[in-house]
């Protein structure tokens, strides 16, 4: 039974709780009655002659009407939780999902949400990544961040995680895109992470709070991510992975991807491989995300994690064959008998150690 104090906002909550309601659906509600709250409050006449449901999807949204007052509860209490409702008509729903039809009706936000006007970049992989990709998502969210990125992830174990602990030890703002609700933190070991957004940078959902984790939510919000993000990065995926439909998200949406190159036999970079055969930017220095911004990247020296004599065999290799002026990433390969590849690994971690840095276009020199 529905209430006369119901409001259009209050309405709209309970549209997002209906099942396999979405923003394309609540949205052709939304337009054929006027308001979110003339969409609930409809007549099964006037739902069936309107034929935005089918018979199916009508009985259901119907069935949902008796808990309302339960809904209306959870609603009034989401203050208390600190999660705001943000809805499509609002000021401060980001303008970068405008152009897409499936965007969200509402989102459920804890923090804040990323300025529009901030450059923004969306940095995923794999879950069960190796220490290169770890190493990897950080190194880049952190530098990026440090150049006034805002830095766009799922929370996911692996990648994601190491991707948000990057901006958030540099003390720059990062973002969760979740495919939960905003008060569940998924996966646990993400706890520490999952707070820290809380206080700077934000957690975001299109799902209600309490909503659990569920297979099916996890592609649905892929599109949010990349929407959220001027370019993509993907740091380590299979060739059959959640993270190559964020891939395949972003070039629909007309967004840059660029994927972090690794061994051809490595089934971890196969994802990555081919998405640069497909034709997808090779992701060699933080130069290349900022230039593709119009930003200029500025390296930071840090304190080297280890000195030289401490160096593995190919990094060893690849140090030697690195000048005080720029070299060229294949000179360098061809003058330490590496493949490119191998190359390309070692030096990254040579970045990450500080001893070496891009210099943009593939070119590297040491650290000064």
């Amino acid at each position: 039974m529905t209430s006369n104090t119901l409001t259009d906002r209050e309405a709209l909550y309970c549209l997002c709780h209906v099942p396999g309601f979405g923003g394309v659906t609540i949205r052709g509600l939304k337009d054929t009655f006027g308001t979110c709250l003339s969409a609930w409050t409809a007549s099964p006449q006037e739902l069936r002659k309107s034929g935005v449901l089918t018979e199916r999807r009508a009985e259901v949204f119907l069935e949902s009407r008796k808990y309302e007052s339960v809904w209306r509860k959870e609603f009034a209490g989401l203050a208390q939780k600190n999660i705001r409702v943000i809805a499509e008509c609002d000021p401060d729903y980001p303008t970068r999902f405008l152009p897409y039809k499936d965007r969200p009706a509402a989102l459920f936000v804890k923090g804040s949400l990323p300025e529009n006007e901030v450059p923004s970049v969306a940095i995923v992989g794999a879950r069960a990544c190796t220490e290169y990709g770890k190493e990897a998502a950080g190194f880049y969210a952190g530098e990026l961040a440090n150049a006034g990125v805002n830095i766009i992830s799922g929370m996911a174990a692996g990648v994601d995680g190491y991707a948000h602990r990057g901006a958030i030890e540099r003390g720059k703002p990062t973002y969760a895109v979740l495919g939960c609700g905003v008060n569940v933190c998924y996966p646990r070991e993400n706890y520490k992470i999952f707070h820290a957004m809380e206080e700077n940078g934000g957690i975001l959902s299109e799902f209600v709070p309490g909503t659990r984790p569920a297979a099916m939510n996890f592609p649905m919000r892929n599109r949010i991510i990349s929407a959220l993000a001027d370019a993509v990065i993907i740091i380590e995926a299979r060739e059959k992975s959640g993270s190559l439909i964020t891939a395949d998200f972003a070039l629909e949406q007309g967004k840059e991807v660029f994927a972090l190159p690794g061994r051809a036999n490595d089934p971890l970079s196969g994802g990555c491989n081919r998405l640069i055969q497909g034709g997808a930017n090779m992701l060699l220095s933080p130069s290349d995300v900022l230039e593709f911004l119009g930003m200029k990247y500025e390296r930071k020296l840090t304190i080297h994690k280890f000195s030289q004599n401490r160096l593995a065999k190919n990094e060893n290799l690849v140090y030697a064959s690195v000048d005080s002026r720029p070299r060229y990433l294949e000179e360098i390969a061809a003058l330490c008998g590496l493949s490119v590849t191998e190359c390309m690994e070692a030096l990254l971690k040579l970045e990450l150690a500080g001893l070496v840095f891009g210099t943009g276009n593939q070119y590297y020199k040491k650290a000064e």
